[in-house]
């Protein structure tokens, strides 16, 4: 073989360098921690999983939907979510070939450490404000499907007795330590893709006329069919045990291409593979007002704490 002159080497070289970083662009690589930058590091002095639990296990529910939106803004968040995990998606329709990757954590929202955390139930307006926060939203149902579908882990669900007590702190606590025991015997790691211990909040269409509910979906068996068909029963002011908010990077990427999360689900053509109700027009604007009730919620705990804490301090 003759010599290659040093332009066609350099040039060669600039095509391997071009199809490496064509590599570098997989779904794998794609869902990257740069995604979670807006989550703040979790405090070394931060409440573990139990001892945060114990704090909300007796206030009010609105207190303690205050409590937890201050745990996670404070980046109270075990790292092994801040690695999220690709969730691919193809078009349903006959005369598309797309393929779309989301971007998901790997478990339910938790309060806590790697070493010690509680998957934390929380109102849909809570979990809403707190995802976008942090950059990110919730699922549809069709994701939701598909998290399932693509797990690594899937736990069974594991239903405790119906009554008033589902809201409790030590119902929850309860449901934690059953999912933590089913993790163990699984051998599952922190990270895996895991599906099967919670119900997911969900984004729907039906919360248009429903700014009142919250939109809850899933928990799947073993045959892939969900326990909870998706419902807007629950007012908004209603969190379980069973509830679960897991984190959606609004960056998704269309054929390897970056875009919003909120322009795909409002194209005609591209939002059924994000949503098995095609279009959920001007999601952000639904987002917002749901939002808003979250925060007229905490504005109201404080103007409730404030005279209490000032008969707390005249008694002492």
């Amino acid at each position: 073989m003759r010599n290659q002159s040093p332009t066609f080497i350099a040039a060669a070289a600039m095509v391997f360098a071009l199809w490496a970083g064509g590599l570098s662009a997989a779904p794998r690589e794609s869902c990257a921690e740069s995604l979670t930058r807006d989550i703040p590091q979790r405090a070394a002095n931060a409440p573990g999983g139990r001892e945060f639990a114990q704090q909300i296990s007796s206030v009010s529910d609105d207190e303690r939907e205050s409590l937890i939106r201050e745990q996670l803004k404070a980046g109270n968040i075990p790292q092994f979510l801040r690695h999220l995990v690709p969730i691919h998606l193809q078009s349903p329709l006959p005369d598309q070939s797309h393929e779309l990757v989301v971007c998901a954590a790997p478990d339910y929202l938790a309060v806590g450490s790697d070493d010690d955390f509680v998957l934390m139930p929380m109102r849909l307006s809570t979990a809403l404000s707190m995802a976008s926060f942090f950059g990110f939203t919730l699922p549809t149902t069709r994701i939701v499907d598909a998290i399932n579908a693509q797990a690594a882990v899937h736990l069974a669900p594991q239903p405790l007795p119906a009554g008033p007590q589902m809201r409790s702190t030590a119902y929850s606590l309860r449901h934690n330590e059953m999912v933590g025991e089913q993790r163990t015997a699984l051998g599952a790691a922190l990270g895996e893709l895991i599906a099967g211990d919670k119900k997911d909040l969900v984004l729907t269409n039906r919360l248009r006329s429903h700014l009142d509910r919250v939109a809850i979906y899933g928990w799947h068996t073993d045959n892939g069919k969900p326990i909870q068909s998706l419902s807007t029963v629950h007012g908004w002011r209603y969190a379980d045990y069973s509830h679960g908010a897991r984190l959606i990077s609004t960056r998704v990427f269309v054929d390897g291409v970056s875009r919003s999360i909120f322009d795909v689900i409002q194209d005609n053509r591209l939002a059924p593979m994000l949503s098995d109700e095609g279009v959920i027009g001007d999601a952000i604007g639904l987002i917002e007002t749901l939002n808003a009730r979250a925060r007229d919620a905490m504005a109201a705990v404080v103007q409730d704490l404030i005279p209490r804490l000032a008969r707390s301090t005249e008694n002492h």
